[in-house]
């Protein structure tokens, strides 16, 4: 067995088993959102809940030792670097965790943010600009590592997606709508990336294909999942913006 399929499944098992525990829990029981970011059409507000329970300990960590949101950002930004690195080595499941460790640095920001009461407009906007540096960097990796052809179409397309999902939602709250909607936001492309770096090589030689084969895929259903997310926004945004 691959390390690296060795070290998911390990994970996949605590995750489940986490999930088992909190499901037994009165927080768990619950379908609601409890933790007031909202949800996502893949993910729902139970699988949210519990995520940020389970980074609880995490977080009581980070305050007793007065780390800062900022500490976190740089955190974020630095493994999505690393991604771009990995990714222009060849080395995708490397690239993959550098991806899912950069989203989980982004989500303890928030935390110790709030934990600590330092939760402001100033922080807010630091957080989503420099979650877009962490993207750009893993999205120049890719076509780094795709090198050229159709590939590095998709990944130019799933990038300049990714951008269009932020700023419908980001224009449309400047003018009084908020919009979360849609079918591929950031943590749906941070885990369909993470992940499927991770399993790449291994799933690309079971079908017989070169590395990076089922990454390709990968990066074709973002780029059509996040271009029609933000198509979908705009609309939603313009209706909701003449009804006033």
């Amino acid at each position: 067995m691959r390390p690296e399929i060795a070290v998911v499944m390990g994970a996949v098992a605590v995750v489940l088993l986490s999930m088992l525990v909190y499901r037994l829990t009165p927080q768990g029981r619950g379908l609601d959102d409890q933790t007031g970011r909202g949800g996502s059409f893949f993910l729902g507000f139970w699988v949210r809940n519990w995520f940020y329970w389970f980074i609880r300990p995490v977080t009581r960590v980070s305050l007793a030792l007065g780390l800062s949101p900022f500490f976190y950002n740089l955190i974020a930004v630095g493994f999505g670097v690393a991604s771009l690195v990995f990714y222009a080595r060849g080395q995708l499941p490397l690239a993959g965790w550098m991806i899912l460790l950069s989203g989980l640095a982004d989500v303890m920001d928030g935390e110790v943010a709030r934990g600590r009461g330092m939760a402001s407009e100033a922080g807010a906007f630091l957080d989503s600009t420099l979650d877009r540096f962490s993207e750009f960097a893993a999205f120049i990796g890719l076509a780094i590592f795709f090198e050229s052809g159709l590939p590095v179409v998709a990944v130019l397309i799933a990038f300049g997606g990714s951008l269009m999902v932020s700023y419908t939602r980001a224009r449309g709250e400047s003018l009084g709508v908020l919009c979360k909607l849609g079918l591929m936001q950031r943590a749906e492309r941070m885990l369909l990336l993470g992940l499927g770096s991770i399993f790449d090589p291994a799933l690309s030689s079971v079908f017989g294909r070169p590395t990076g084969f089922i990454l390709q895929i990968l990066v074709c259903i973002i780029a059509v999942g996040t271009v029609a997310t933000a198509i979908f926004r705009t609309m939603w945004i313009a209706r909701r913006l003449s009804a006033k």
